[in-house]
């Protein structure tokens, strides 16, 4: 994939490729994903949701189409933007992902025990969710800063220190999930940036051991890090049955609803586990369970078949990115992506711990949406620039 980037020296890695095709200004085809993937959710959020606020039967439909439209013009802006100004402030980007996560403590609010969300006016910022693509930029900057030094052990400790350091942060909210995105986010960049293979075994190592550390040893003496409902969440999928009536309860009710969908769906009348509510956060986590009961086997096919649309041309853009740093770019975004679809709709299934993370451009939430759409926003600027090289405004200059 991108792996030479870390034997490019890095006026190499950000100099843009020449190419010899022509292709269309914008990519239609993550326009054609997006902009479905969006019109399903809302229609989904508006069944699930019709009867949760009392006299307002379109309460969260109407604020998700607002998120949505407020993403659509941010993401059109970027697509404008050339995107390797942005290599210039990978520092700024870091220290407001950083300083974000923080200031949650200081001044956010506290809902069912998490401290995420800091109330503005009309909306519920989640730092930790813009801090998604925070990270994404300051890690692409930095991998390509230290491209010729990749190989070293102390370059591939501090790459991963800009990921790891603002997951533990996020951690704390309590965001398991949101930090486990970042973890993914940081080893696919080391790995397309070319971090040698010997590295990333070490990683997975550490990572396994720190595993059993938190899960099975500090426990085992006394040591709690993790609340006893997280642990709960991260055993409770291995076997469904135990607890249904706690801690597993959520994933029970979601298999009764994508199963009771079958393969056409029960529709908005026939669809008793979100009507009667036995599906929790139906509208959030839980999003792809009303799809498979509202509409089955063939609604659900659908959704899968257009994120899988939407990470093929984001990973073609790995490959036809002008340059390293877009390279580096779209390898965060495939990343962020594909980890929170393959987790949200597997914990819908029963295969992956409940952990939070949301369903991008499906579950209810404004910083949710607007983060994806940035994503797309900065895969169609890539997009732009590897087809028009003449349209970038500006090149970033480094110096060495």
């Amino acid at each position: 994939m991108s792996s030479t980037i870390g034997r490019r020296s890095i006026e190499e890695a950000i100099r843009p490729r020449q190419r010899s095709f022509h292709a269309p200004a914008l990519d239609p085809w993550i326009i054609a994903a997006g902009l479905g993937l969006i019109a399903i959710s809302l229609m989904a959020i508006n069944g699930a949701t019709a009867n949760d606020i009392k006299g307002d039967t379109s309460y969260f439909t109407d604020r998700q189409a607002i998120y949505a439209g407020v993403g659509l013009l941010v993401a059109i802006f970027l697509t404008r933007l050339d995107y390797s100004v942005l290599y210039q402030y990978r520092r700024l980007a870091w220290g407001a992902l950083v300083a974000g996560n923080i200031l949650v403590f200081i001044v956010g609010g506290s809902t069912r025990g998490s401290q995420r969300w800091i109330s503005l006016p009309f909306f519920q910022l989640q730092p930790s969710e813009l801090g998604k693509v925070l990270l994404i930029v300051a890690i692409a900057g930095f991998g390509v800063e230290y491209a010729r030094r990749i190989a070293d052990s102390r370059v591939t400790l501090r790459l991963l220190g800009i990921a790891v350091l603002p997951a533990g942060i996020v951690a704390l909210q309590p965001d398991l999930g949101t930090a486990l995105v970042y973890v993914a986010i940081g080893i696919a960049v080391l790995t397309a940036a070319g971090t040698p293979a010997r590295h990333l075994l070490a990683i997975t190592a550490g990572g396994l051991a720190t595993i059993l550390l938190v899960l099975a040893v500090l426990p085992a003496a006394g040591v709690d890090l993790l609340r006893p409902y997280q642990v709960q969440r991260l055993t409770g999928f291995i076997n469904p049955s135990s607890d249904p009536g706690n801690a597993t309860y959520q994933v029970n009710q979601s298999l009764i609803a994508i199963g009771s969908g079958q393969r056409l769906g029960r529709g908005g009348s026939g669809a008793t586990q979100t009507g009667l509510d036995f599906l929790p956060e139906h509208h959030t986590d839980f999003i792809f369970a009303v799809i498979g009961e509202r509409w089955g086997f063939v609604g659900a096919a659908l959704v899968i078949a257009l994120y899988a649309l939407l990470l093929w041309r984001a990973v073609r853009l790995v490959l036809l990115a002008r340059d390293g740093f877009g390279s580096l770019l779209c390898s965060g975004i495939v990343s962020m992506l594909g980890f929170q679809i393959f987790v949200n709709i597997g914990m819908t299934l029963g295969i992956m711990p409940i952990t939070g993370v949301p369903l991008p451009l499906m579950s209810y939430g404004g910083s949710s949406i607007l983060t994806t759409l940035i994503a797309l926003g900065l895969l169609q600027s890539v997009h732009l620039r590897a087809a028009h090289p003449a349209a970038a405004a500006v090149r970033t200059r480094v110096r060495v």
